[in-house]
């Protein structure tokens, strides 16, 4: 394990870098009952910095796999009133919102998918206000990483199982950028840096961005006129300046929903639901993707596009330099959180109306008619390679070289 100073730095960035927690706001922590140890930390140092509550909602892999296994599906096609409650109880106060994440690819390996989906689609409508408010930031939330034994093992397979874990914390640590001499310095340099790239893009005005690679992607992405990028620290509803990933390398926009056109092919798997998604290749036509293939998970794949109407488009288009720290890294997670932010990826499903001037105020209407898309899903796949280019257009036609051989041209 690492030692109690390096998780209370780790703390300390998720809570000021990352949440942000304000002097008497209440904080809900979503967290795997394994890493109980490491939020009793985060909790110490929640209460240090003014929380006024904290609150753990805990789960369990085990138990949410029997679940699947011996529950019919009944229970699955609805909320209960307590679940749905205790989320909008909170989110109505302003609370900030932390979600602790580890990867388990293959949890839901051979789970009836009728399940899953009924439960997506239960939870999102169930939840519609909470999940609406987070995509516009209507408070304050951060998703950031915990490490597994069963997360541990799969990355460091040769390695004795407590010397898994070991590796994995500080791959963390690391990745998170908290394991440096003054971690939040180097958070605040890091968030410059972020904020220098996405003001240079929002400023190009870019029509759209042209992908090609050797994989064979070769995909035009629309974007919405008056569209801004994002990365790094952005404003909450209440001006409270958070970040929403940590680790995070990207800087993101959203797409002109009926605007992609042509071929792109997946760089990494994809984890979805505790399935996992593999080599796979999407074709757009005016926004809809019309072809969907995959060597692994392609029901999954096909299943996840038609869960709602804006499913089958996209809602993000994300920039990460191939050579990023955690692409550096090369290892690959399993988990969106750490694979996405080591590769260019793309998004299907909702977009962030912060993307949009003005959006946040904006009803689902009005960013519709702007050309953002909406769904209850948002499933980053990631299309980074170490030859991609990336090409602006602007509006007078001309052409920007914006990635060269998978990193910054510029």
């Amino acid at each position: 394990m690492p030692t109690k100073q390096q998780l209370t730095a780790y703390a300390q960035v998720l809570l000021r870098k990352g949440i942000n927690i304000q002097d008497g706001q209440i904080l809900v922590v979503n967290a795997p009952v394994e890493s109980s140890d490491f939020v009793t930390i985060l909790t110490r140092e929640a209460y240090a910095c003014g929380a006024a509550q904290v609150i753990c909602s805990w789960r369990c892999d085990g138990t949410t796999r029997l679940r699947y296994e011996h529950e019919d599906q009944k229970y699955f096609e609805a909320v209960p009133d307590w679940s749905r409650d205790f989320s909008l109880y909170y989110y109505r106060k302003q609370a900030a919102f932390l979600s602790l994440i580890s990867a388990n690819p293959y949890l839901m390996d051979g789970i009836d998918t009728q399940k899953i989906f009924a439960w997506q689609k239960a939870r999102n409508a169930a939840l519609k206000e909470y999940v609406d408010g987070m995509m516009a930031s209507q408070t304050t939330w951060l998703v950031a990483a915990v490490p597994s034994a069963v997360w541990a093992s799969l990355l460091y397979p040769e390695k004795s199982a407590s010397d898994a874990y070991e590796a994995l914390w500080q791959q963390i640590l690391s990745s998170s950028r908290a394991d440096g001499a003054d971690p939040l310095a180097d958070w605040d340099a890091h968030l410059a840096n972020l904020k220098q790239r996405r003001q240079w893009l929002t400023q190009q005005h870019f029509t759209s961005l042209h992908y090609t690679n050797s994989l064979g992607t070769d995909l035009t992405v629309g974007l919405p006129e008056h569209h801004i990028w994002q990365g790094g620290a952005e404003q909450s509803a209440t001006n409270i300046s958070f970040n929403a990933n940590i680790p995070t390398e990207e800087v993101f926009s959203a797409p002109l929903k009926d605007g992609v056109n042509g071929v792109v092919y997946s760089a990494k798997p994809l984890v979805y639901n505790g399935n996992l998604i593999d080599q796979f290749r999407l074709v757009f036509k005016d926004g809809k993707v019309v072809d969907a293939q995959a060597k692994t998970g392609e029901d999954i794949l096909k299943k996840l596009l038609a869960i709602d109407e804006g499913a089958c488009r996209l809602g993000e288009v994300a920039l990460i330099p191939y050579h990023s720290p955690i692409s550096q890294s090369h290892i690959l997670f399993y988990e969106t959180l750490f694979d996405e932010n080591a590769s260019c990826h793309l998004a299907l499903g909702a977009s962030y109306p912060t993307c949009l001037t003005g959006g946040a105020a904006m009803s689902k209407e009005e960013l519709a008619q702007a050309g953002l898309n909406d769904s209850m899903i948002h499933v980053d796949f990631m299309v980074g390679t170490a030859d991609l280019t990336i090409t602006g257009k602007k509006q007078d036609g001309t052409t920007v070289p914006v990635f060269t051989d998978g990193d910054w041209a510029q």
